[in-house]
């Protein structure tokens, strides 16, 4: 067993560096497969039998021995996890290629292919958890429509105690997602208290919970449509972006404002196929460069009848990948003016090679280009893999605002605008987000905390504000649902001061930050009444990145116009 393990993950571990020829001949659908039962021949025969060079296979041989080394000495040898061994090394090897080839045992690669498909098995709710006085609690933030939690009558506010009959007190939200999460079809009892004080355990089946590409689609301003597609790019989201498109064009959209932030990319096929939504037929979306057949390719429009309403595109740090794909080519094309930050810098193209036993290799084989021949990726050359993901770089340093030019090429658009590669998509209009201050990441426990109070009805002369109907998601907010008055912010003043010793928040902090006060607790009280996602918009009222691409919507328009005359001279 230990030889047969042993020629596994030297079998593995070398995978990646095999000519690409064998990679394709054998994983032409993805699959690469191992013999465990047969006797391994030695290092030596094994190496020259498959062609690899005298470093490669010396390289290989002193994998097998190592492991040989540890199986048969280490103190902790019978116990070893030998996926952990086989997962790090692994791992280990492909980050010296690329930050982006990465390997999934059988469980990470489950999780993998149900992120694709848009959607997890769970409950479907999002909790968050309260720390106040040492102690933490998990609660219900929200519900999805039809989800088993909404089903069950899970609400806002309700306090989990207990999953399965385990304790949840004093373990952070994570912990407690973690035993709510399983198999589809399986059953979970959770224990929770209600915000009448009640206690009740209810048993959940957990289901096939949907994440969609498009979250949000409405007009947040009169003739301008929104579209957040923050979900990534999965198996559903082209059908999505056009079933959004054709409501929000049915309700009088003139103008567009697309939302790519915090999109992380996904399917490279489906930016192809957003993109072809706006771009007219032969023009190019994207080309893919790399070694192996078929990964060297052009995506070009085969639209003939293209939507033309005047496009704003959305990005910041947390574009990655396919939005960037998407948002290159719109840019180059001058089809979108774009806002916000840099992206990300993500330019590689990954494949998924499946091994044996469920796992797999997700193996960059090929670059991108934007259509006037950008490459995105940022250089990480000189990071390390920790920088490159946490850090983001010099170009996305405070000190560069997360705008610096990009260090690559100079290119240009369509029209003749001037872009640049190497660093991500940079926007034609940079502005900050808003991010929270310390200050004010303070203040978020004790609103919650009012907040339960006041959508339970127990805050006197606010009883209108009582939650008692289930979650209305199809409610369209207006301006004038559950106002923020005087009334209200003042009860929270006097909650907070009653609790001093507790939150330990003075009352002119509060009043400093009033105006985030009052954003915030409207949030919580719309997520009661309305849904997660429609809460969301109580944000987009006063997001700088969003108001700004609706007061450059008419430079869009020009500039989408201009592109198009050059095009189609009369």
């Amino acid at each position: 067993m230990k030889k047969s393990f042993s020629y596994l993950l030297t079998f593995a571990l070398f995978l990646a560096l095999l000519p690409s020829a064998l990679v394709f001949a054998q994983g032409e659908k993805g699959h690469v497969s191992a013999n465990p039962g047969a006797e391994p021949p030695p290092p030596a025969a094994r190496a020259v039998g498959r062609g690899l060079s005298p470093g490669a296979a010396r390289v290989e041989q002193d994998i097998s021995e190592a492991l040989s080394v540890i199986q048969q000495n280490y103190v902790g040898g019978r116990n070893l996890d030998y996926n952990a061994v086989f997962k790090s090394s692994i791992t280990g090897m492909l980050h010296t290629l690329d930050p982006h080839s990465s390997y999934f045992d059988q469980h990470d690669f489950e999780e993998f292919l149900t992120e694709q498909r848009s959607e997890y098995y769970g409950i479907g709710a999002t909790i968050g958890d309260l720390r106040l006085s040492g102690e933490v609690n998990t609660y219900i933030r929200a519900t999805f429509d039809g989800s088993p939690a909404n089903r069950a009558g899970l609400r806002y506010g309700d306090r989990i105690i207990a999953v399965d009959g385990q304790s949840m007190k004093n373990k952070p939200f994570f912990e407690v997602r973690e035993h709510l999460l399983g198999p589809q079809g399986t059953q979970v009892k959770v224990t929770v208290e209600h915000l009448n004080g009640q206690t009740e355990t209810v048993e959940i089946t957990r289901a096939a919970v949907p994440q969609p590409s498009v979250p949000e689609a409405y007009m947040i301003r009169p003739g301008v449509g929104y579209v957040a597609m923050t979900g990534g790019f999965n198996t559903t989201t082209s059908d999505e972006m056009r079933a959004a498109l054709e409501s929000l064009h049915s309700q009088g959209m003139k103008m567009l404002v697309l939302d790519l932030r915090n999109n992380r990319g996904g399917l490279l096929i489906q930016s192809v196929r957003i993109a072809n939504m706006f771009l007219q037929r032969g023009q190019v979306i994207l080309t893919q460069k790399g070694r192996i057949r078929g990964s060297s390719q052009s995506f070009t429009a085969i639209n003939d009848s293209p939507d033309q309403t005047p496009l704003v595109v959305l990005v910041n740090r947390g574009s990655a990948s396919a939005s960037e794909i998407l948002a290159g080519a719109l840019q180059d094309h001058d089809r979108a003016l774009i806002v916000g930050e840099t992206s990300f810098g993500k330019g590689l193209v990954q494949n998924p090679f499946q091994l044996e036993y469920g796992s797999a290799l997700l193996l960059t084989v090929a670059k991108y280009y934007t259509p006037s021949g950008r490459l995105i990726q940022r250089d990480y050359t000189n990071e390390s893999f920790y920088d490159y993901y946490t850090q983001g770089g010099s170009l996305h340093s405070e000190a560069s605002n997360g705008t610096q030019r990009p260090a690559g090429t100079e290119s240009h658009t369509d029209t003749g605008r001037v872009v640049y590669g190497g660093g991500g998509i940079t926007p034609d209009e940079a502005v900050k987000p808003n991010v929270p201050t310390p200050a004010q990441n303070r203040l978020v426990d004790p609103i919650f905390a009012f907040a339960m109070e006041l959508v339970r009805g127990r805050v006197a002369g606010l009883e209108s504000y009582k939650v008692q109907q289930p979650i209305d998601f199809e409610h369209e907010l207006q301006p004038g649902d559950l106002p923020m008055t005087d009334a209200v912010y003042k009860a929270l003043r006097d909650f907070v001061i009653a609790k001093q010793s507790v939150f330990k928040v003075s009352p002119a902090l509060l009043d400093r930050e009033r105006a985030f006060v009052e954003r915030q607790l409207r949030y919580e009280v719309v997520t009661a009444a309305y849904g997660f996602t429609t809460s969301l918009r109580v944000y987009h009222q006063d997001d700088p990145q969003i108001n700004k691409a609706v007061e450059v919507l008419p430079r869009a328009r020009e500039l989408s116009q201009s592109a198009w005359r050059a095009r189609n001279p009369s």
